[in-house]
């Protein structure tokens, strides 16, 4: 017979041995789970003269590989007297359907948008940087993928179990600098130069939480030197639940 202490040791040790098997998949899973660069979108103006900190930070956050940082020129700060040379009017209409989406009463510049679910003022440095950590830590991780060869881009983007799957699945083409000598309005006689300019923007479907792949032309879509974002969405403007790019290097070599 096995003594009285010797037994409940026995009964101890099992109990320790059956919650380790019930976490151990669980500590795989959490130890496994795929971090993925965080979406940083800047809405600027070169007639905003409050804008170009808000750039500069822009180019420090396009360096980082935790970051895909992008610049979305906006059109409704031309009427000041200066035309920007790199706005469009997706831009803009992307970010008026942030505001719409977040509740705000109306836009401004500069404004950043961190995947998705925060705003913040585009000159706040350290703001800007807890904002990026904060999401980093609480993040959906959809798998995305990005590549190209001489004729194609080729996107995927892999299953996943998320509570709301119906999610928007954008691409933008990113032209990765751009220097504007300034000739009136609020920033006369300025040069600067833009990082990771949005040049064009497609929604290419629907992620319901299903595998989805596509092929897109590449002559057709990309200059010498563009990079592509694809980012998954929820509901066209709200979280982002995955990204992926392909950085021009990548393209200008791709065979």
């Amino acid at each position: 017979m096995v003594p009285a202490m010797s037994l409940r040791r026995f009964k101890f040790l099992i109990a320790v041995v059956l919650a380790a098997v019930a976490l151990f998949p669980a500590a795989v899973a959490d130890a496994g789970a795929a971090k993925r660069p965080v979406v940083v979108e800047l809405y600027t103006s070169q007639g905003c003269s409050s804008c170009p900190p808000a750039d500069a930070i822009l180019g420090q956050l396009a360096t980082r590989r935790d970051v895909i940082a992008m610049s979305l020129p906006i059109t409704y700060w031309d009427m000041l007297g200066w035309k920007d040379t790199l706005a469009s009017e997706a831009d803009t209409k992307r970010q008026k359907a942030y505001a719409q989406a977040m509740w705000r009463g109306g836009v401004y510049t500069p404004q950043i948008i961190v995947d998705g679910v925060t705003d913040v003022v585009g000159g706040r440095d350290a703001q800007i940087e807890s904002t990026i950590a904060a999401r980093a830590a609480d993040q959906q991780a959809v798998p995305v993928s990005v590549s190209a060869d001489k004729r194609a881009v080729h996107v995927s983007v892999g299953a996943a179990d998320v509570k709301d799957p119906n999610a928007t699945i954008w691409l933008f083409v990113v032209q990765p600098q751009a220097t504007v000598a300034i000739t009136s309005g609020e920033n006369n006689g300025h040069t600067y130069t833009y990082h990771n300019i949005v040049r064009e923007i497609r929604a290419l479907g629907i992620w319901k939480g299903q595998p989805f792949s596509l092929d897109l032309p590449r002559a057709e879509l990309l200059g010498a030197h563009d990079s592509v974002v694809v980012a998954v969405q929820q509901g066209g403007y709200g979280r982002i639940l995955g990204a992926g790019t392909l950085r021009h290097p990548v393209l200008d070599t791709a065979r």
